[in-house]
């Protein structure tokens, strides 16, 4: 369960504990490490059985000592960790390797997968210590494994500490009167305690058999919550006994990742005097073990820049968890040359010399001269070398660029508008072609289908008797082995059991992957409409897949809380990104293919390193689970949509939200920026497309080093100034956006006749 990786919120001496135990464990479990890409609960319970045999005590002992131990290892009482060590006859080892096993989240899973050359990120693979799976792949494991996991009792075990059922609504009122008697300064910070605190006083009443205080405190008190926070309080009035709370994978997330809070000094040394003064053990005590308080020093934030941040699973995210160096740059464009156009060709002809405005339209192929300072190095990951047929269709993307719309608020782009008819079989995922000719659709009856947008009809490479008839050295070779009966304006290819739903072209338009509820995400050719291969890792729905720009990797995401990174040659995930606490609904490549974004079902935003499995940003302040996500052209910025009908705007450098762009009245399953990042174009299911003025959201935008260190930033409520336009479909929820080369919008949906 990805519940156990609370990595990004745990206090600093604790993570170079558990890095420490990492690297020393890691080579008591590389027995389960290959085969943990295939089967991940056989390699989990293999580890498991491997670090319980190295304790002298029974199972159940041994996972209490433990469980005390890493108590007393968080607390630095390093002498009576040493002294229980010995009096139990525990080995330095055996304890490093439980650490290990269960602290096994997004920031130590790259560490033991850093350094080397990029040629690692292929080689290890096949090596039996691969660098990401050996720390990764215990997480979905537990998200995967049917039966309670070994250590669900010691988890639970630390709500036991007996307190007096009755004194809970005294001392919960008690904090409540107090933080409302406080300045208006302080309270909009101290409020952030209510919820956390409500959830752990709750859940240690149900554990300790005390159902009806339990229900009275839930009644009192759970109208006070935050209205974002009500989903979670429905799971959690369905547990009202403590055998619910074995199963419930949401209430152990809670458990197990402590909920950070963002606190300034002022108010945390307010809070700290008054239960000390009232002597609330209960609450503070709760505080100490399942809270993390980010003190920061500065003025107390503003209930607003509270309320933008707030709403995750697990609190806002650690400053540290987004501290760390991203190179958001663009790689450097291959140099190519472009050939004239026979127009221009005429047109020199006529003059007598050659035009000297053309070679600057080309030299679109190499960007940049010089090296962006925030790219990473042209070598950092392999990438696959550029085909002859690359370099044409870089060659014809530069042309079309060279006729492409210059778009401003007052030069709006066209949109042209794909309704699906009588889709009943139900479509739920769609996705166009680079160059706008072709769009695919993923469907409820498990069929993938693909169109021609051009009046050029789809075809299939001829049978390979066929094929041995061809004069392979004619000069229209290609041509020839397509074959012309099969010509037809659309394909249907079976092959998943479950419906599809998520689907993605390669850059070169001779693949195409779709993921579906069955587990696996399918590779089909579009040269001869088949299934070239079924990628097994996911145990359950795979809910979104993406293609690298560059081609050859993709990256996957779904029910089991970890997202997949593959290359198309492997059977097996290269990384594992493993952190996320619920679903990972949508997925999304950096524009240079150094990083991968995930958006979930917790409500946050994560980008991952694809080098060595890092997780570098956190990004929370979304109020639902997140369905889409797009990176601007350049790099720099991220834009994610949620069921909560909000746009944020992120800058990738600094880990900061920037903006907010409300209007939507649904969930948003699409955003796209044009291909000049001037206008984002957002679509929901409120059958409505709106365009917004990026290039204005991120240019007002200050951020400097005080915004940058205390992580907070005042957000201008101007979502009506930003707003473009908005465009209504009649009866069509909008899950599709794609800008053409020249910049006219294309959308796609399926018409709901009501």
């Amino acid at each position: 369960m990805a519940a156990v990786q609370d990595g990004p919120i745990e206090s600093e001496s604790d993570t170079e504990t558990k890095t420490d135990a990492l690297n020393d464990g890691a080579g008591n479990i590389t027995g389960g490490s290959t085969g943990a890409l295939s089967s991940p609960p056989n390699a989990a319970s293999s580890a498991t059985g491997t670090t319980k045999s190295m304790a002298p005590p029974g199972p159940e002992n041994q996972q209490t000592l433990l469980a005390v131990l890493q108590y007393l290892k968080k607390n630095n009482l390093l002498e009576s960790v040493d002294i229980l060590r010995r009096e139990a006859g525990l080995s330095d080892d055996g304890e490093d390797s439980q650490g290990a096993e269960g602290s096994g989240g997004s920031d130590p899973a790259g560490k033991v997968g850093e350094g080397g050359d990029a040629n690692s990120l292929l080689n290890r693979v096949s090596i039996a210590t691969a660098a990401p799976v050996g720390v990764a792949a215990p997480a979905p494991s537990k998200a995967s494994g049917g039966e309670d996991q070994p250590d669900v009792n010691v988890v639970l075990s630390a709500y036991s500490q007996q307190g007096d059922p009755a004194l809970y609504d005294t001392y919960y009122t008690g904090l409540k009167n107090f933080i409302e008697s406080v300045l208006d300064c302080h309270r909009a910070e101290l409020s952030q305690l209510f919820y956390p605190l409500f959830v752990h006083m709750y859940l240690e009443l149900v554990y300790n058999s005390h159902e009806q205080e339990a229900k009275a405190f839930f009644d009192k008190f759970s109208g006070d919550q935050e209205c974002y926070y009500q989903d979670d309080l429905r799971v959690l009035s369905s547990v009202s006994k403590r055998e619910h709370m074995r199963g419930n994978e949401t209430l152990l997330d809670f458990r197990t990742s402590k909920f950070v809070l963002r606190i300034s000094r002022d108010s945390y040394q307010l809070l700290k005097r008054h239960l000390q003064e009232r002597q609330n053990n209960q609450i503070w005590n709760i505080i100490q073990e399942h809270l993390y308080i980010d003190i920061f020093d500065g003025m107390p934030r503003a209930k607003s820049q509270i309320d933008a941040m707030s709403g995750a699973l697990a609190g806002e995210a650690r400053r540290e968890a987004n501290k760390g160096k991203v190179f958001y740059g663009l790689l450097k464009e291959p140099e190519i040359e472009v050939p004239l156009d026979d127009e221009d060709e005429e047109a020199e002809n006529e003059e007598g010399k050659p035009k000297k405005k053309k070679p600057k339209k080309d030299s679109m192929g190499s960007k940049s001269k010089k090296q962006d300072p925030n790219a990473p190095q042209q070598t950092r990951i392999p990438l696959p070398e550029l085909k002859d047929s690359d370099k044409l269709d870089k060659i014809m993307n530069m042309k079309e660029a060279t006729k492409r719309i210059r778009l401003s608020p007052d030069n709006l782009p066209s949109i042209c508008f794909y309704s699906f008819l009588n889709a009943y079989q139900g479509l739920t995922a769609v996705d166009f072609t680079d160059d706008s000719s072709l769009i695919a659709g993923g469907f409820a009856d498990s069929t993938v289908r693909v169109w021609s947008v051009t009046p050029k009809k789809l075809r299939r490479v001829k049978s390979s008797a066929d094929l041995n008839m061809i004069d392979k050295e004619s000069d229209d070779v290609l041509e020839r082995i397509m074959d012309d009966k099969s010509a037809s304006e659309s394909k249907v290819m079976y092959g998943h059991s479950g419906p599809v739903y998520g689907i993605s072209f390669s850059s070169d338009r001779n693949y195409l992957l779709s993921s579906s509820e069955d587990g696996t995400v399918r590779l089909w050719s579009l040269q001869t409409y088949t299934c070239l291969v079924g990628y097994k890792g996911h145990n359950y729905p795979v809910w979104d897949t993406q293609f690298s720009p560059y081609g050859y990797y993709f990256i996957s995401g779904g029910h089991d809380r970890v997202a997949r990174l593959w290359a198309t040659d492997h059977y097996q995930p290269l990384r594992i990104f493993a952190g996320h606490l619920a679903d990972v609904t949508c997925t999304r490549f950096h524009p240079n293919s150094n990083y991968v974004a995930t958006g979930s079902a917790d409500r946050t935003v994560r980008m991952w390193d694809v080098l060595n499995g890092n997780c570098v940003r956190i990004l929370t302040g979304h109020k639902g689970p997140i369905h889409s996500l797009a990176f601007s052209p350049n790099g720099k910025f991220l834009a994610s949509g949620a069921t909560d009908g909000r746009v944020l705007l992120w800058d990738i450098g600094h880990g900061l939200m920037i903006g907010e762009l409300k209007g939507h009245t649904d969930t948003i399953y699409a955003l796209r920026f044009s291909r000049d990042g001037e206008i984002l174009a957002s679509a929901s299911m409120d059958n409505t497309v709106r365009l917004w003025n990026a290039s204005k959201a991120f240019d007002d935008v200050e951020t400097d080093d005080f915004t940058a260190t205390t992580g907070h930033i005042h957000l201008p409520d101007n979502s009506q100034e930003l707003l473009l336009g908005t465009y209504m479909t009649k009866s069509t929820p909008v899950v599709h956006l794609h800008f053409t080369r020249r910049n006219l919008l294309l959308a796609a949906g399926a018409y709901n006749p009501q």
